[in-house]
């Protein structure tokens, strides 16, 4: 979450920057990185590589645990898109592929 320019909320929700000694608590408890053997879910993962709050690359590594541990994943990256999905034509291909993904597995 340091990968962005809004501060704001890692220092307010999260006590602080995950470098400061000690640790803030919240970094052990909350980090889903401490928690990928759990998974067991199909996951849908849809980021935009000019989304400055989350940053492509941490959906790609949650997208290769999910498949390292055959759980079925889907990874979608619109890099031409902020944190919104604004393009008309980039919209249409979002909802149909979150649609498409329930069809899939809620049923």
């Amino acid at each position: 979450m340091w990968g962005t320019e809004e501060l704001f909320f890692q220092n307010k929700e999260f006590g602080g920057p995950y470098w400061q000694s000690p640790v803030p608590k919240s970094y052990a408890e909350f980090s889903p990185n401490r928690f990928v053997q759990n998974w067991d879910t199909p996951i849908l993962i849809i980021n935009n590589e000019k989304d400055y709050r989350i940053p492509y690359s941490q959906g790609l590594e949650a997208f290769s645990a999910a498949r390292m541990k055959n759980i079925p994943a889907r990874f979608i990256c619109f890099p031409d898109e902020g944190h919104w999905v604004l393009k008309p034509q980039n919209s249409v291909l979002w909802q149909r592929e979150f649609y498409d993904w329930l069809d899939r597995f809620l049923k």
